[in-house]
Order: structure tokens, then C-alpha cells, then sequence
């Protein structure tokens, strides 16, 4: 029996985030198996001026994806279709939330006949795409429940959480990355949820040599190093200054877009922002790290996460220091952990000595690879797919 192919309405826009994210991991590799629609983030709200971080930035660039439409962007997947739909996201209104659902899910389908997708398994991972989704055929619907999207702070949380809560209780199935978040509401998802961990692409982050390029460019022995988005509802902006100022000795090197000014850190002497660079970079400036670093918030979106960049940095050999988060517990042998910003900073210095977590990454790592996550991510689909049709009998 020919098994459903995939349609997924993704919380990333293919064209201008990361690619290390996981619904461009997993889907990417789904491609070898089936045919995949990956539809760009339709968004949670308009960037506005002084509710939003640099609005215009984040509205030019959508604009910019909405022109590219629909492309096949990888030679060797060419089952791997990317659309970004024109839309309008003013969700505040009823009425406009109706057109903007209707105009998305009409050219939606148009790019899905051209492919020949026909009642495929429906990924939502952004809430607002819900009102897309539930008036579509397809073969199942599933809740990508990668973060929780109501506590973003920029949105309309009555509004997410609704949605949040039509989702939950609605989908065929749903993810979860981690299993704190998923325990958290098993209330209403029953035997439906299931834990989706992440996974890691262990050849591109394969330890390597130190290159020393971060050294070339000004930095100096120890380098403490992130890297990844430098969003303010996410980092932890005032521990990162402390660590800026307490360890004057110590080079604090940050990679990665951010969604608002950096120079409170950038003014110290011993803070080195490097911007956006492509992932094809990131392994080889991250083995520079002598210390990899998540100065995480503490707040409900951070409560409900699994960073895929823990994995990364252990396949690349790094010590990591990380605050406190629920998930963080699965990985105690693995990474030095802070509940306070005293015990963040004494961590780094107990690496910077010398020390170095027990356990076995190899034997962590040896079954995490994104392969890995998409087989069971497909069985996954498949079997809340045949589960359906049983339950219709």
C-alpha cells in the first residue's frame, strides 16, 4: 500500500532561518521516502514598530520569500518542494483571519496538484496555520508541538492558545520534543502525544581540529562560544553581560542573527559578535569553543524546549554549560548544568580547568541521527495513519 505523503506547515521559513532546524532536518530526509511540501511560517503576527524587533527587517525578508513562491531548492531531493504563500497576517480580525485562511489553503492545493500529492499527512507545526489545515483532505493531522507558541510574548496569546488548544485536543496526532512538555498536557492528548526526540547531524559536526580562525580574528584563549539565533525571548542577555564583565580574561564569541541591538555586549573589550553565518561554517568556528554555552531564559517557552544544539555541540566534542531546563535532566551525565547565575559562571570555570562531564557521547550519540529521527518520525505518521483507518471500521 502506497503510504501518504507529507504536507507541512513549518514554524521556520526555509529561506532565511537556520537550517540546522528540525523541521528542515527531518523533512529534507522524509524527501528520500516521499513527496514533501514544506509551506514557510505563515506567522503568528505583523511585526510592528515598538511591539516587534527590527519589524522592517523581518517584513522585507518575508517579502522577499513570498517572492520566491514555490521552488525545489535542492538538487539531489527532487521530491523536496518549498512554497511561501502570499499572505496577509493580520490575525486580530475574524474576518481577515477567514480570507488569509482561505487564500493560503487555495494556493496550497494549487502547488499540491501540480505535485501530485493527494490526502497526504498534514504536519502544523505554527498554530495559526490550524485555520489552513482543518479544511483540508488529507490522510492524517498531525501537531508538530515544537514550542509553545502562546508564551511568545510578541503574539496574541489569547488568540495562540486557542488555537493551541483546537490543535491539541483535534490533530490525529501529536509531537512532542520534549518530554516535560509532552507530560504537561497529556490531559488533553492522551494516547495521542508522542515524544519525537532531535537529532543531530553527526557527519557535518564530527569533532574536528581547532583551525583557530576565532583566535586569527582577535580572540583570545579561553573562547566561551554560542551559537545559534540570539533571540531576546530566549537568552539570557543579562547573564551574558555578567560573564562579559566578571571574566574580563575569558573571550565571549556569539554566532548568530539577532532580533535586537547587540552593543550592551558588544562595548565590552572581550565580546565578539559575528553575525549570521551559513551552517556550512558553524562546525568549524563551534570546534573553536573551549566552553559551548546555553544561557537560557527562564520562562514557559524555555520550560517546554530541547535545543538541537545540545547534540551538536557534544558531536563536536565541546564541553557545554547550560542553565536549567526540564529536558536538561535526560542529559545530566553529558553537560554541566546551573540553576543560578553564580553556579553558570563557576561551571565555565570548572571547564576552563579542566573538567569534563562522564558520560558516553558516543554511545548517546550512536542512534540520534537525523536518519534516525525521520524513520521514526515516518513509522510514526504511518501508524497514527493506519490507527485511523482501523478506528473508522
Amino acid at each position: 500500500m502506497a503510504r501518504p505523503d507529507i504536507v507541512i506547515f513549518c514554524g521556520q521559513d526555509w529561506w532565511y532561518h537556520n537550517r540546522a532546524h528540525s523541521d528542515f532536518q527531518l523533512m529534507t530526509r522524509a524527501a528520500q521516502h516521499r513527496k514533501v511540501l514544506l509551506v514557510n511560517s505563515i506567522g503568528m503576527r505583523m511585526p510592528m514598530p515598538g511591539r516587534s524587533p527590527l519589524p522592517f527587517k523581518r517584513i522585507w525578508r518575508k517579502l522577499k520569500s513570498m517572492l520566491r513562491h514555490t521552488r525545489k531548492p535542492l538538487p539531489q531531493a527532487p521530491n523536496y518542494t518549498v512554497m511561501t504563500p502570499v499572505l496577509f497576517p493580520f490575525y486580530g480580525s475574524q474576518k481577515a483571519r477567514e480570507f488569509n485562511a482561505r487564500s493560503i489553503r487555495t494556493q496550497v492545493e494549487r502547488v499540491m496538484k501540480k505535485q501530485g500529492i493527494v490526502d497526504p499527512h498534514l504536519i502544523v507545526t505554527v498554530p495559526t496555520a490550524w485555520d489552513v489545515a482543518k479544511e483540508m483532505r488529507r490522510s492524517t493531522l498531525v501537531y508538530n508541538r515544537s514550542d509553545k507558541h502562546s508564551a511568545f510574548g510578541e503574539a496574541d496569546q489569547g488568540l495562540i492558545a486557542g488555537l493551541e488548544r483546537e490543535l491539541l485536543t483535534k490533530a490525529d496526532g501529536v509531537l512532542y520534543s520534549s518530554r516535560a512538555f509532552l507530560d504537561s498536557e497529556r490531559s488533553l492528548t492522551g494516547a495521542r502525544a508522542f515524544f519525537l526526540d532531535h537529532g543531530v547531524d553527526s557527519k557535518h559536526f564530527a569533532p574536528r581540529p581547532r583551525t583557530e580562525v576565532l583566535v586569527q580574528q582577535g580572540g583570545k584563549r579561553p573562547i566561551i562560544g554560542f551559537f545559534g539565533g540570539l533571540d531576546d525571548y530566549v537568552i539570557d542577555f543579562d547573564l551574558l553581560e555578567r560573564l562579559a564583565v566578571e571574566r574580563p580574561d575569558y573571550t565571549l564569541v556569539l554566532i548568530g542573527d539577532a532580533t535586537l541591538p547587540m552593543e550592551r555586549l558588544t562595548r565590552h573589550p572581550n565580546v565578539r559578535w559575528l553575525g549570521f553565518r551559513p551552517y556550512a561554517e558553524i562546525p568549524q568556528l563551534g570546534a573553536d569553543f573551549d566552553v559551548s554555552i546555553m544561557p537560557w531564559l527562564d520562562n514557559d517557552w524555555i520550560r517546554c524546549c530541547n535545543p538541537i544544539k545540545l547534540k551538536e555541540y557534544l558531536a563536536l566534542g565541546q564541553e557545554v554549560v547550560t542553565t536549567w531546563f526540564p529536558e536538561v535532566e535526560h542529559y545530566r551525565d553529558f553537560v554541566h548544568v546551573a540553576r543560578t547565575g553564580d553556579e553558570f559562571l563557576a561551571r565555565i570555570d570548572d571547564v576552563v580547568r579542566g573538567e569534563k562531564a562522564p558520560g558516553d557521547r558516543r554511545a548517546l550519540l550512536a542512534k540520534a541521527t537525523w536518519d534516525d529521527r525521520t524513520l521514526e518520525l515516518l513509522a510514526c505518521l504511518d501508524g497514527i495513519h493506519e490507527q485511523k483507518r482501523v478506528s473508522a471500521r
